[in-house]
């Protein structure tokens, strides 16, 4: 799906990224975590393409430089971590921008089927007529969850979603409904990368974790293999005892 090779990547004299590999396959989802600074969102941006690095980043087997750019954005999207907080428009006309490569002047049937399915799986529905700037964080977080995933409503095969911590504001309830829709995505042999804070979910959704420290990688592998004691503890200069999951015998991180 996608191959990185030993990313660098620095601002000035400042390192941000050193010597990376990234092998994602078809059907993966991919949790990045790590402490605040360790450069997760900029090897998400990079992985992207939307930081220009000298490294090749190889996506379905092509260099990602290579792909038209309205093509490409049928194959792949990226939720960001920061969005516009003043958009003045009602919740389903944002929702419906992850359509604008599919049309050129009217949405067609099959784009209004596209976000009114995702504003549904994202328990939006109800808030379609209203104003973007009259909602909440956690209400705006899940209306550009929808305008994403609606971008990824075709036919083709193999789609990539990069989300940059797609939680922010959500409550309990959506933080475990939006990684469900982004397991549901990778489970029809679609793939995720996810940057992510709670461990503890990381652990119970995704198939791979990369944990980063300070621009490189400490550990990557599956989630029992690496989220260890020794691995966190090092990576978040913090004590942490793993357990076993009651319920999903995944691993249980508990700090202090």
């Amino acid at each position: 799906m996608i191959k990185a090779h030993q990313i660098s990547y620095k601002h000035k004299d400042f390192h941000i990224l050193e010597g990376i590999d990234v092998i994602l396959e078809y059907g993966e989802f991919l949790a990045i975590v790590g402490p605040n600074g360790a450069g997760k969102s900029s090897l998400l941006s990079v992985l992207a393409n939307e930081i220009k690095s000298k490294h090749q980043i190889v996506f379905k087997d092509k260099n990602i430089r290579d792909w038209e750019i309205g093509e490409l954005s049928k194959h792949k999207a990226k939720f960001s971590q920061h969005n516009s907080n003043d958009i003045s428009l009602d919740v389903k006309d944002v929702v419906m921008m992850g359509r604008y490569p599919y049309f050129e002047a009217q949405p067609r049937q099959e784009d209004h089927e596209a976000i009114n399915g995702m504003m549904l799986e994202t328990d939006i529905v109800h808030l379609k007529d209203r104003e973007y700037n009259t909602l909440s964080g956690g209400e705006k977080q899940r209306v550009h969850l929808s305008r994403i995933m609606a971008q990824l409503q075709n036919e083709i095969a193999h789609k990539l979603v990069f989300l940059d911590e797609p939680l922010n504001n959500l409550d309990i309830k959506h933080q475990y409904k939006t990684l469900e829709i982004i397991k549901n995505f990778t489970e029809k042999a679609n793939s995720a990368v996810v940057v992510l804070h709670d461990l503890n979910l990381a652990a119970q959704f995704a198939d791979k974790i990369l944990l980063m420290k300070s621009g490189r990688v400490a550990a990557y592998g599956t989630p029992q293999e690496v989220f260890t004691a020794k691995n966190i503890s090092e990576a978040y200069n913090f004590p942490c005892t793993i357990c076993e999951h009651p319920i999903t015998n995944n691993p249980m991180i508990i700090f202090g």
